[in-house]
């Protein structure tokens, strides 16, 4: 495909679009859009222009403009993603949903709040404190992700065990497509099989199909009682191999997070927190909430006597919301400290069914023996999707590491997909970063109706191009 590039014209109609103050093309203010969470020195590629619409109009408009001159759109949330889903590789435009940040309405009747995709998810909850109601869909890194961008990636995170990812919520959304039209999908309702389901096409579409600029979720009360345990083992198999058993127990917790040593001693120092270590090799972090408080009290005590009979070290009762923010700091903190400690490494979201579980430990530990590179893994055992972290040796040459981390990759990958029966990616996406992956693991005939797909709601590959299929 061969695009147009950005010239003098076009900036005056995009600037005639949105405004000068919304059109960036100083190489200082647009450098921050060329990347998003990978690693910059690997993956970052400069935009050509950056637009911050303000309506959806306006991101019809550029739309129309860019299908008509064939330009390639990069839509970009908060840039909080971890697959280099908003890296503009053909360079082009760069729409930023940034100012596209206010709540249209707050439903409490029907249980419903819709909002622009810019919002920030953790603000979108303030917001709904006071109607006792919350958005229970949101991911791990709430306090930056936008809306838009948890829905493009159809984001899970550490509740997603009993509430369920961001698919569940989103009863509508606004569209605007790679030929700008604007398209209202869904609704209020909560049931629909009126025709095709096209909403359920955009989520996790890492914004190759359109852009959502707007969305109706579907809201729940929150919990009146929560309480968290931390729980620590001897050994990360051992650990681990509780997770299956407690999904058994008619129990559905909010969370069972894993965490091993290099993990959790990372995000500590990082922090400067402190958690009891010494002979610590992994931890489960479990949340437990209800409307009762002697009912999750009364899970509290199964859980906790299950882990102590599968040889948990101890069992540590967070039930105040300090000390429940304490422990989840930790956890949340891990990816970030990671690459504070390490810039340059592959933070992986390979997911296995629950009962495979234990298995990826011990693979994950021969392929760090045989790379000789540090491979933490943390993440949502509960679930069966893990974050295994593929750290770049200090003493490595760039060179060596591009030589070396997709031979790492495409074994776990195999190990994964192959014998385990899992997919490569839970919640990060696929974007530029796993695509060759996807087209060697994916069967034809399944990879050929992707690309269908895409030619027939983008025919000319301007919208995001490059990501998920090659």
């Amino acid at each position: 495909m061969t695009y147009t590039p950005i010239t003098a014209s076009i900036i005056e109609e995009l600037t005639a679009i949105c405004s000068p103050s919304n059109v960036l093309t100083d190489s200082e203010r647009i450098e921050g859009y060329s990347h998003d969470e990978t690693s910059k020195e690997q993956y970052s590629v400069m935009p050509e222009v950056v637009v911050t619409p303000t309506t959806t109009e306006q991101v019809a408009a550029i739309m129309r403009l860019a299908d008509r001159l064939t330009i390639p759109v990069t839509p970009r949330g908060a840039g909080s993603g971890l697959s280099g889903g908003a890296i503009p590789l053909f360079g082009g435009i760069v729409l930023s949903l940034e100012k596209m940040n206010r709540i249209i309405d707050i439903d409490e009747g029907n249980l419903t709040v819709t909002a622009e995709a810019g919002i920030v998810t953790n603000e979108l909850n303030e917001r709904l404190k006071d109607t006792g109601l919350f958005f229970a869909g949101y991911p791990m890194s709430l306090e930056s992700c936008y809306l838009g961008g948890n829905i493009a990636e159809n984001a899970g995170g550490g509740k997603a065990i009993k509430y369920g990812v961001t698919s569940r919520y989103v009863l509508g959304m606004t569209v605007v497509t790679p030929q700008g039209e604007i398209v209202h999908l869904g609704g209020k309702v909560t049931k629909d099989v009126s025709s095709y389901d096209l909403k359920q096409l955009y989520i996790g579409s890492e914004g190759t199909l359109g852009i959502i600029t707007e969305a109706t979720i579907k809201l729940i009360g929150i919990p009146k009682v929560a309480s968290s345990l931390l729980v620590p083992f001897a050994s990360a198999q051992q650990a681990i191999s509780v997770v299956p058993l407690l999904m058994k127990q008619g129990i559905i917790p909010v969370s069972i997070e894993f965490m091993d040593r290099l993990s959790f001693e990372i995000s500590c120092s990082y922090l400067n927190e402190t958690l009891p270590l010494e002979g610590v090799a992994a931890m489960l972090l479990i949340e437990v909430d209800g409307s009762e408080e002697a009912q999750v009290e009364a899970d509290l005590v199964a859980v906790g006597d299950l882990c102590e009979a599968q040889g948990a070290m101890e069992v540590y009762i967070a039930e105040d919301a300090n000390n429940r923010e304490r422990i989840w700091a930790v956890r949340r903190a891990i990816a970030e400290a990671i690459k504070v400690y390490s810039p340059i490494q592959s933070l992986e979201d390979v997911v296995v069914p629950i009962a495979a579980i234990p298995q990826v430990l011990p693979f994950l530990e021969e392929l760090s023996t045989r790379y000789r590179l540090r491979i933490p893994c943390y993440g949502h055992a509960g679930d069966g999707n893990l974050h295994a972290t593929v750290i770049k040796d200090p003493d490595w040459t760039i060179e060596k590491w591009l030589e070396v981390e997709p031979k790492i990759l495409r074994e776990l990958y195999a190990f994964i997909v192959g014998e385990l029966g899992g997919k490569i990616s839970g919640e990060h996406g696929i974007g530029l970063k796993r695509r060759e992956f996807v087209k060697e693991l994916t069967p034809s005939a399944e990879y050929e109706l992707l690309k269908t797909l895409k030619r027939a709601f983008d025919p000319k590959n301007i919208m995001n191009p490059g990501k998920i299929l090659i």
